[in-house]
């Protein structure tokens, strides 16, 4: 598969590390853009879209377009839920560039330790494409059977990674696709383990070698009790701060001059798992693909958060909102219209 190449930061643009370099709506395009953009802020839209609480529009590195609902601001920090998932793909990158995890070698899993354990086979490469094998039942509903629920709200919320990683095989170790928020926490308690560090000593290294190098000041991650970064769900930060890790991706993994991930994982973490998902489809390592087109990929969360990066357009799009469950498709087909209308 050929990948649609990433653009660097345009000439005489300013990196937004302290504040983002204004820019305008491209003329062609712009009153179709500020109509989809009143939709979605409108009451009409509460029936289809349900909430849009805050927009951020970047492209060529630039502010072009930012609104928030009555109530909500800039300043405001708002919930990741999974788009956490990229947040740990990231980190992820980051031991790799150390060379202190190799993707394609058996995961550090203690769970996994023993020698006629199966689960031995699972690699972190097989862990970031959702396609470990593992069981694990992805339900949002509370009056269903949920691991998601009992590992975040549950039995499992001491130890989120370890109640992932003691479920057992449902299928062989990369033969079947599965989304699991349980994969994204074993992933980080696997970075954690490469980098030994835990709960305030782990944050010290998001901040350090992730958050401080993009500005990204607001940036919350949430820990479990054992000291692992709950990377499937919970890092808050304002919608400025998700566009600057969306900028980070559409960059290459560069800021200002310096490389942040190693040379490829941002191409690693947008070319699709060969078990290509039938209903939510494709998904790469810990991101999302085509959803705002061709080439484009994307960090999404439940109840609405989006970060869409576009590298055809050199854009990023960030949305957050409180969309019911049985509408989530509603703002992946708006945001994908609203991006068409710069094409």
């Amino acid at each position: 598969m050929s990948l649609i190449g990433l653009p660097p930061q345009p000439a005489g643009v300013a990196w937004p590390t302290t504040a983002w370099p204004q820019g305008a709506l491209p003329g062609p395009s712009a009153g179709r853009v500020r109509q989809a953009v009143d939709y979605a802020f409108s009451p009409e839209a509460l029936p289809d879209l349900g909430q849009t609480h805050a927009l951020v529009i970047i492209q060529g590195g630039r502010l072009l377009l930012e609104r928030y609902a009555d109530g909500f601001g800039p300043e405001q920090t708002y919930p990741s839920w999974s788009k956490a998932k990229s947040i740990t793909q990231a980190l992820a990158g980051i031991a790799v560039g150390d060379g202190r995890i190799d993707i394609m070698a058996p995961a550090d899993v203690p769970e996994w330790a023993g020698a006629s354990d199966p689960r031995g086979a699972i690699t972190l490469d097989l862990l970031l494409r959702m396609s470990s094998g593992l069981a694990f039942v992805e339900d949002y509903e509370p009056d269903h059977p949920s691991d998601v629920i009992a590992m975040l709200f549950g039995e499992g919320k001491d130890n989120v990674a370890h109640y992932a990683a003691r479920k057992p095989l449902a299928h062989a170790p990369g033969g079947f696709w599965s989304y699991s928020s349980g994969t994204s926490n074993i992933v980080s308690r696997c970075v954690a383990r490469a980098m030994d560090a835990f709960g305030p000593d782990f944050e010290a290294f998001m901040r350090a070698r992730l958050f401080e190098s993009l500005g990204m000041t607001s940036a919350t991650p949430k820990f479990d009790a054992a000291g692992t970064f709950i990377g499937s769900s919970y890092c808050f930060c304002t919608a400025r701060d998700f566009a600057r890790f969306g900028l980070l991706y559409l960059r290459d993994g560069v800021w200002e001059g310096r490389r942040i991930l190693p040379s490829g994982w941002v191409d690693y973490a947008r070319t699709p798992t060969w078990q290509q998902p039938t209903e939510d489809g494709p998904y790469g390592a810990h991101w999302w693909l085509g959803l705002g087109g061709p080439g484009s990929f994307s960090a999404n969360g439940f109840d609405g958060q989006y970060t869409v990066v576009v590298p055809d357009l050199d854009m990023v799009v960030v949305r957050h909102g409180a969309t019911p469950l049985a509408r989530q498709e509603a703002p992946r087909a708006w945001l994908g219209e609203l991006i068409e209308r710069f094409r």
